[in-house]
Protein backbone atom coordinates (compact mmCIF):
# COMPACT_ATOMS: atom_id res chain seq x y z
CA UNK A 1 0.00 0.00 0.00
CA UNK A 2 1.00 3.25 -0.63
CA UNK A 3 2.47 5.40 1.76
CA UNK A 4 1.23 8.75 0.65
CA UNK A 5 -2.20 9.35 -1.41
CA UNK A 6 -3.13 12.70 -3.33
CA UNK A 7 -6.26 13.44 -1.99
CA UNK A 8 -7.07 16.16 -4.95
CA UNK A 9 -5.35 18.50 -7.17
CA UNK A 10 -6.55 22.55 -7.70
CA UNK A 11 -5.34 23.88 -10.87
CA UNK A 12 -5.47 27.57 -10.22
CA UNK A 13 -5.78 30.62 -12.03
CA UNK A 14 -6.93 28.34 -15.33
CA UNK A 15 -7.34 29.25 -18.30
CA UNK A 16 -4.29 31.27 -18.53
CA UNK A 17 -2.03 32.99 -20.58
CA UNK A 18 0.80 30.71 -22.23
CA UNK A 19 3.09 32.37 -20.20
CA UNK A 20 2.08 32.90 -17.08
CA UNK A 21 3.33 30.43 -14.11
CA UNK A 22 1.22 27.41 -13.76
CA UNK A 23 -0.11 27.25 -10.55
CA UNK A 24 -1.59 24.06 -8.19
CA UNK A 25 -3.05 23.40 -4.82
CA UNK A 26 -1.90 19.73 -3.57
CA UNK A 27 -3.54 17.63 -0.95
CA UNK A 28 -2.45 14.45 -0.35
CA UNK A 29 -2.50 11.92 3.04
CA UNK A 30 0.69 10.18 4.47
CA UNK A 31 -0.20 7.24 6.71
CA UNK A 32 3.18 6.71 8.26
CA UNK A 33 6.03 8.55 9.47
CA UNK A 34 8.80 9.18 6.34
CA UNK A 35 12.30 9.77 6.58
CA UNK A 36 12.92 12.18 3.90
CA UNK A 37 10.85 14.52 1.93
CA UNK A 38 9.06 14.18 -1.17
CA UNK A 39 10.01 15.31 -4.56
CA UNK A 40 7.37 16.83 -6.65
CA UNK A 41 7.97 17.69 -10.53
CA UNK A 42 6.18 19.78 -13.40
CA UNK A 43 6.61 18.05 -17.01
CA UNK A 44 5.78 20.08 -19.97
CA UNK A 45 5.42 17.18 -23.02
CA UNK A 46 6.43 19.44 -26.11
CA UNK A 47 5.96 16.94 -29.11
CA UNK A 48 4.08 14.05 -29.38
CA UNK A 49 7.10 12.84 -31.30
CA UNK A 50 10.01 12.67 -29.51
CA UNK A 51 10.64 12.79 -25.38
CA UNK A 52 13.73 14.97 -26.67
CA UNK A 53 11.05 18.05 -26.62
CA UNK A 54 9.79 17.74 -22.61
CA UNK A 55 10.92 20.16 -20.47
CA UNK A 56 11.14 20.00 -16.57
CA UNK A 57 9.28 23.12 -15.47
CA UNK A 58 9.86 23.25 -12.33
CA UNK A 59 10.69 20.66 -9.22
CA UNK A 60 10.43 21.25 -5.25
CA UNK A 61 11.60 19.02 -2.43
CA UNK A 62 8.36 18.98 0.03
CA UNK A 63 8.68 18.07 3.60
CA UNK A 64 9.19 17.27 6.25
CA UNK A 65 5.51 15.71 6.16
CA UNK A 66 3.61 14.91 9.35
CA UNK A 67 1.27 11.96 9.25
CA UNK A 68 -2.22 12.65 8.54
CA UNK A 69 -3.24 15.04 5.92
CA UNK A 70 -1.05 17.74 3.92
CA UNK A 71 -1.47 20.43 1.51
CA UNK A 72 0.98 23.07 0.09
CA UNK A 73 1.08 25.30 -2.85
CA UNK A 74 3.24 24.36 -6.18
CA UNK A 75 4.03 27.34 -8.87
CA UNK A 76 5.93 26.48 -11.70
CA UNK A 77 6.69 28.55 -14.69
CA UNK A 78 5.42 28.60 -18.38
CA UNK A 79 7.30 26.29 -20.74
CA UNK A 80 10.36 28.37 -23.12
CA UNK A 81 8.12 28.26 -26.30
CA UNK A 82 11.73 28.34 -28.31
CA UNK A 83 12.52 24.67 -26.87
CA UNK A 84 9.05 23.79 -29.16
CA UNK A 85 8.28 22.93 -32.48
CA UNK A 86 5.99 25.60 -34.00
CA UNK A 87 4.01 23.50 -35.38
CA UNK A 88 2.64 21.85 -31.98
CA UNK A 89 2.55 24.73 -29.88
CA UNK A 90 -1.23 25.52 -30.91
CA UNK A 91 -3.43 22.30 -30.08
CA UNK A 92 -3.37 19.99 -27.31
CA UNK A 93 -0.45 18.63 -25.62
CA UNK A 94 0.20 17.07 -22.12
CA UNK A 95 1.17 18.17 -18.26
CA UNK A 96 3.18 15.59 -15.90
CA UNK A 97 3.08 16.42 -12.26
CA UNK A 98 5.00 13.34 -10.45
CA UNK A 99 5.94 12.43 -6.97
CA UNK A 100 9.11 10.65 -6.03
CA UNK A 101 10.71 9.47 -2.77
CA UNK A 102 14.25 9.12 -2.43
CA UNK A 103 14.19 8.92 -6.57
CA UNK A 104 11.64 6.85 -6.49
CA UNK A 105 8.23 8.05 -8.81
CA UNK A 106 4.81 6.70 -6.97
CA UNK A 107 2.80 8.93 -8.81
CA UNK A 108 2.04 10.79 -11.78
CA UNK A 109 -0.74 13.20 -12.86
CA UNK A 110 -1.04 14.16 -16.55
CA UNK A 111 -3.45 16.67 -17.62
CA UNK A 112 -4.70 17.45 -21.13
CA UNK A 113 -3.37 21.21 -22.12
CA UNK A 114 -5.79 23.10 -25.16
CA UNK A 115 -3.26 26.23 -26.01
CA UNK A 116 -4.76 28.24 -28.55
CA UNK A 117 -4.81 31.97 -29.44
CA UNK A 118 -7.46 34.57 -27.80
CA UNK A 119 -7.62 36.10 -31.00
CA UNK A 120 -10.71 34.54 -32.72
CA UNK A 121 -10.03 35.13 -36.49
CA UNK A 122 -6.34 33.39 -35.47
CA UNK A 123 -8.28 30.72 -33.70
CA UNK A 124 -10.42 29.77 -36.45
CA UNK A 125 -6.84 28.97 -38.58
CA UNK A 126 -6.67 25.99 -36.57
CA UNK A 127 -10.30 24.62 -36.60
CA UNK A 128 -10.27 20.99 -36.13
CA UNK A 129 -13.34 21.46 -39.02
CA UNK A 130 -13.09 20.13 -42.86
CA UNK A 131 -13.45 24.02 -43.67
CA UNK A 132 -9.31 24.22 -42.97
CA UNK A 133 -7.90 24.84 -46.61
CA UNK A 134 -4.26 25.32 -47.72
CA UNK A 135 -4.52 28.51 -47.70
CA UNK A 136 -5.55 29.08 -44.51
CA UNK A 137 -2.36 26.65 -43.05
CA UNK A 138 -0.30 29.24 -45.07
CA UNK A 139 -1.85 32.33 -43.09
CA UNK A 140 -0.89 30.82 -39.76
CA UNK A 141 1.69 33.13 -38.19
CA UNK A 142 5.13 31.41 -38.50
CA UNK A 143 6.68 32.29 -36.06
CA UNK A 144 3.67 32.35 -33.35
CA UNK A 145 2.44 35.09 -31.55
CA UNK A 146 3.58 34.01 -28.26
CA UNK A 147 1.77 37.24 -26.20
CA UNK A 148 -2.11 35.85 -27.91
CA UNK A 149 -1.31 32.67 -26.91
CA UNK A 150 -4.05 30.92 -24.23
CA UNK A 151 -3.28 27.84 -22.75
CA UNK A 152 -6.39 26.25 -20.69
CA UNK A 153 -5.60 23.02 -18.21
CA UNK A 154 -8.68 20.11 -18.38
CA UNK A 155 -8.14 20.00 -14.92
CA UNK A 156 -11.79 18.04 -14.68
CA UNK A 157 -10.01 14.77 -16.18
CA UNK A 158 -6.70 14.04 -14.65
CA UNK A 159 -5.02 10.53 -15.93
CA UNK A 160 -3.79 9.37 -12.53
CA UNK A 161 -0.72 6.64 -12.49
CA UNK A 162 0.34 4.99 -9.78
CA UNK A 163 3.76 2.96 -8.79
CA UNK A 164 4.69 0.32 -6.69
CA UNK A 165 7.62 1.36 -4.66
CA UNK A 166 9.63 -0.13 -1.96
CA UNK A 167 9.65 3.19 1.54
CA UNK A 168 11.03 3.15 4.02
CA UNK A 169 12.20 0.08 5.60
CA UNK A 170 10.09 -0.87 8.49
CA UNK A 171 11.70 -0.55 12.13
CA UNK A 172 11.28 -3.85 13.54
CA UNK A 173 11.29 -4.46 17.48
CA UNK A 174 14.07 -5.83 19.53
CA UNK A 175 14.28 -9.69 19.40
CA UNK A 176 13.50 -10.59 23.13
CA UNK A 177 15.24 -13.39 24.41
CA UNK A 178 12.64 -16.49 26.62
CA UNK A 179 13.66 -19.11 27.99
CA UNK A 180 11.45 -22.06 27.45
CA UNK A 181 12.21 -25.65 28.20
CA UNK A 182 15.85 -24.68 28.78
CA UNK A 183 15.39 -23.73 24.76
CA UNK A 184 16.93 -20.83 23.72
CA UNK A 185 14.19 -19.04 21.28
CA UNK A 186 13.47 -15.19 20.34
CA UNK A 187 10.24 -13.56 19.32
CA UNK A 188 9.88 -13.88 15.81
CA UNK A 189 10.59 -10.43 13.74
CA UNK A 190 6.85 -8.87 12.23
CA UNK A 191 6.89 -9.33 8.89
CA UNK A 192 5.88 -6.19 7.41
CA UNK A 193 6.09 -6.76 3.41
CA UNK A 194 2.38 -7.22 3.22
CA UNK A 195 1.84 -3.69 4.80
CA UNK A 196 4.06 -2.05 2.45
CA UNK A 197 3.27 -3.84 -0.82
CA UNK A 198 -0.67 -4.63 -0.25
CA UNK A 199 -3.45 -4.40 -3.15
CA UNK A 200 -5.19 -0.88 -3.14
CA UNK A 201 -9.02 -0.25 -4.57
CA UNK A 202 -10.53 2.17 -6.31
CA UNK A 203 -13.27 4.48 -5.50
CA UNK A 204 -14.99 5.62 -9.24
CA UNK A 205 -16.23 8.85 -7.47
CA UNK A 206 -12.29 10.32 -7.44
CA UNK A 207 -9.78 9.74 -9.34
CA UNK A 208 -7.03 10.49 -7.19
CA UNK A 209 -8.70 7.17 -4.96
CA UNK A 210 -5.84 4.48 -4.40
CA UNK A 211 -5.89 1.47 -7.80
CA UNK A 212 -3.94 -1.41 -7.79
CA UNK A 213 -0.79 -1.09 -9.23
CA UNK A 214 1.87 -3.72 -10.54
CA UNK A 215 4.14 -1.82 -12.72
CA UNK A 216 7.32 -0.14 -12.08
CA UNK A 217 7.77 3.89 -12.58
CA UNK A 218 9.60 4.45 -15.94
CA UNK A 219 12.89 6.90 -15.36
CA UNK A 220 11.83 10.58 -16.56
CA UNK A 221 15.29 12.82 -16.94
CA UNK A 222 14.89 16.15 -18.40
CA UNK A 223 16.73 19.38 -17.86
CA UNK A 224 15.43 21.91 -15.41
CA UNK A 225 14.10 24.77 -17.83
CA UNK A 226 14.39 27.69 -16.04
CA UNK A 227 17.60 27.58 -14.33
CA UNK A 228 16.29 28.20 -10.63
CA UNK A 229 17.20 26.99 -7.35
CA UNK A 230 15.24 24.29 -6.22
CA UNK A 231 12.27 24.91 -3.94
CA UNK A 232 11.85 23.55 -0.83
CA UNK A 233 8.30 23.95 0.72
CA UNK A 234 6.88 22.93 4.35
CA UNK A 235 3.67 21.37 3.94
CA UNK A 236 0.45 23.04 6.08
CA UNK A 237 -1.18 20.11 8.27
CA UNK A 238 -5.09 20.10 7.78
CA UNK A 239 -7.14 19.08 10.59
CA UNK A 240 -9.24 16.98 8.57
CA UNK A 241 -10.30 13.49 9.25
CA UNK A 242 -8.63 10.77 7.18
CA UNK A 243 -11.94 9.44 5.90
CA UNK A 244 -13.02 12.76 4.84
CA UNK A 245 -14.07 12.59 1.05
CA UNK A 246 -11.68 14.94 -1.14
CA UNK A 247 -13.68 17.96 -2.24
Amino acid sequence: MSIVNITSVSVLQNPAKFTDPYRFKITFECIAPLEDDIEWKLIYVGSAESTDKDQELDTCMVGPVPVGVNSFAFEAAAPDPSRIPSQELVGVTVILLTASYKNKEFVRVGYYVNTEYDDPQLRALYSDSEVINEEMIKSRPNPPVISKLMRNVLAEKPRVTRFKITWDAPVLPASTPILQAGVDTAEAPLDMTSQLSGSEYLAAANPFSPIPVEHQAPAVAVPLNNGLPQQHIVPESLSIPADTPAS
